[in-house]
């Protein structure tokens, strides 16, 4: 996505992303595993744990939004432009729309 500073970008893949980073290279006996799951979360610490609630409180706003494919530009929690990467031609397509309405 291409976006000006200030924008939100919500990326719908960032929780799994975590969760694949979190299970790299485990051994496969699973005490050993959740002990070692268990050191990288305490290692990420609050830098971790808000990433990890960022990328869900994202999914869930996404889904509030009813966004229904991506990517897709939300302008005023109303308009909805899917397909479009740039952000700026996004909204200014939503800003023509919004132009010919009363």
């Amino acid at each position: 996505m291409q976006a000006p500073a200030g924008v939100r970008i919500i990326e719908l893949d960032q929780a799994t992303r975590i969760e694949v980073e979190l299970a790299a290279h485990l051994p496969a006996d699973p005490q050993q595993a959740a002990a070692l799951v268990r050191q990288r979360l305490h290692d990420g610490g609050e830098a971790l744990q808000r990433r990890i609630g960022h990328a869900y409180q994202g999914v869930a706003d996404a889904w509030g939004l009813g966004i229904a494919k991506i990517p897709a530009v939300v302008v005023d929690r109303r308009y909805v432009v899917y397909g479009e990467p740039d952000v700026l031609r996004a909204v200014a397509r939503i800003d023509a729309y919004r132009s010919t309405q009363p």
